[in-house]
């Protein structure tokens, strides 16, 4: 099945309506073009209310560890965004947004991945995208994963949630922003060209 065919039947599916508290809204961003994938949870509710993939504080964050601004991250079609769960999870009332619901990473990842033309470093943003990518590789939990970004290369890239919500985790792990953040400017530049 062609990506065009996949993506159109993903923008068409209502599997969790009735179970969201919101008519699904599916966000997906990528082209045959993709070369850099980038898998996080799922929308937040602003991104649920643009249609467009990471337009929030998370996304300002994952672009300044990326080395690139606004209109590079949706002007170049090297970039995608497929995430874990297409639709906003809605939010937790004890904090946060509810999980992505493993039910759309069945029925779509499979298809997604299988449409898209190879690409050639996928960020793994957050647990979930890393547990559904990785496997039994993945560490015991997020922390021990990104430290060891090193051995999924050159296929993955595991990155923490640039969520506010990891402010403290980035001040007790230096070493992500001394070590990972300047690889992965320098591959987003290798990929992107000049």
């Amino acid at each position: 099945m062609s990506l065009a065919a996949v993506l159109a039947e993903i923008a068409a599916c209502r599997a969790c309506a009735g179970e969201l508290p919101h008519e699904p809204r599916p966000v997906t961003w990528v082209t045959p073009d993709t070369r850099l994938l980038i898998i996080g949870q799922a929308p937040g509710r602003r991104v649920h209310e643009s249609g467009v993939p990471f337009t929030d504080p998370s996304g300002d964050r994952l672009r300044q560890w990326m080395g690139i601004d606004y209109e590079t991250f949706y002007g170049r079609r090297e970039i995608g965004v497929a995430a874990m769960a297409f639709c906003f999870p809605g939010t937790n009332p004890k904090g946060g947004d509810y999980p992505p619901p493993p039910r759309c990473a069945r029925l779509w990842r499979p298809r997604l991945m299988a449409a898209l033309p190879n690409p050639e470093l996928t960020l793994l943003v957050g647990a979930y995208a890393q547990d559904w990518a990785l496997g039994e590789a993945a560490g015991a939990n997020m922390t021990e994963t990104v430290r060891r970004w090193r051995d999924y290369l050159p296929r993955y890239l595991p990155l923490p949630h640039p969520s506010w919500r990891n402010t403290g985790w980035l001040k007790r792990n230096p070493w992500f922003g001394d070590e990972v953040s300047p690889f992965l400017r320098a591959k987003v530049r290798e990929i992107l060209g000049p």
